[in-house]
């Protein structure tokens, strides 16, 4: 199996020693280490799709072209490979050229997508552009079938961040009057730059009220509930659970509070994109 990966190397007339070098190291890459001198009849589909792989890597191109990689796989290799894919883009920082026919591939492992008909390019863009403004009826039609929780994210459905406390201005009881007019229970916090310190509910602002605390600083709760803006609603669905409490949406860079979500909002987004989808 080396051999297959040096073949490259060979090609190009790179000496044995580090043609075999490079060619380990790229079988390393794909986890196939110990496997080296096994025949390919040896190897499982998903295996020889690895050494594939490592064939190009060995050869350390700009851009790595994938027709059809994973096509021939059973679903469950398929599936493994196109998270050892994704593994492996975090490692090698590569711009991968991946052509497929299947949508949910190309959502699951693409940062941005072209689909193309008949030789033309009907649209561009991130997977959440497409899903959600179809540029044709061509295009509604082929992504219908995808299941928008997949591929929706916090940004989509998150309505904006008001009312807050501000953690060196208000008190207890300024929090307490900004949660009665808005009929909620509690408040997140922010610190500098809008970023997010964590809640303050009704009950504990009341206590402080009564004895007098004229900050927030003793009541604040960590927010546990937060996500950031590429989260997909799938991962965020169970964090709303029973109690219904917000989730706050936060820049991952710096912690500033970006949004909220609630039931109603994400709900509501769902709708409006399947109206988006099946035009109405």
């Amino acid at each position: 199996m080396v051999q297959n990966v040096e073949f490259g190397l060979d090609i190009q007339g790179i000496p044995p020693k580090e043609r075999r070098d490079r060619a380990m190291a790229a079988l390393s890459q794909v986890g196939l280490t110990g496997w080296e001198e096994r025949r390919p009849e040896a190897l499982s589909g998903g295996m020889q799709q690895r050494v594939g792989l490592a064939r190009a890597l060995a050869l350390d191109p700009d851009i790595l072209l994938m027709d059809e990689a994973f096509s021939a796989l059973d679903p469950l290799i398929r599936r493994d490979m196109q998270d050892e894919l994704l593994s492996l883009q975090d490692t090698v920082k590569k711009t991968i050229l991946f052509i497929t026919h299947d949508l949910d591939e190309a959502v699951k492992i693409g940062d941005h997508i072209v689909l193309m008909k008949d030789g033309a390019l009907i649209q561009s863009g991130t997977a959440e552009d497409i899903l959600t403004n179809p540029a044709s009826r061509y295009v509604e039609r082929f992504v219908e079938d995808v299941d928008f929780t997949k591929i929706l994210t916090a940004r989509s459905v998150m309505l904006p961040p008001s009312p807050t406390a501000l953690i060196h201005h208000d008190g207890p009881r300024l929090a307490l009057h900004k949660m009665a007019e808005e009929g909620i229970s509690r408040l997140f916090v922010l610190g500098q730059s809008r970023s997010l310190e964590g809640v303050v509910t009704a009950e504990d602002a009341a206590r402080a009220a009564e004895h007098g605390d004229r900050t927030l600083q003793g009541i604040i709760r960590p927010a546990d509930k937060r996500v950031s803006a590429e989260t997909s609603i799938q991962d965020i669905v169970p964090l709303l659970g029973s109690d219904k409490e917000p989730v706050a949406v936060v820049d991952d860079k710096n912690g500033r509070l970006l949004g909220i979500i609630v039931q109603g909002s994400l709900l509501a987004g769902l709708a409006d994109k399947g109206r988006t989808n099946n035009g109405f």
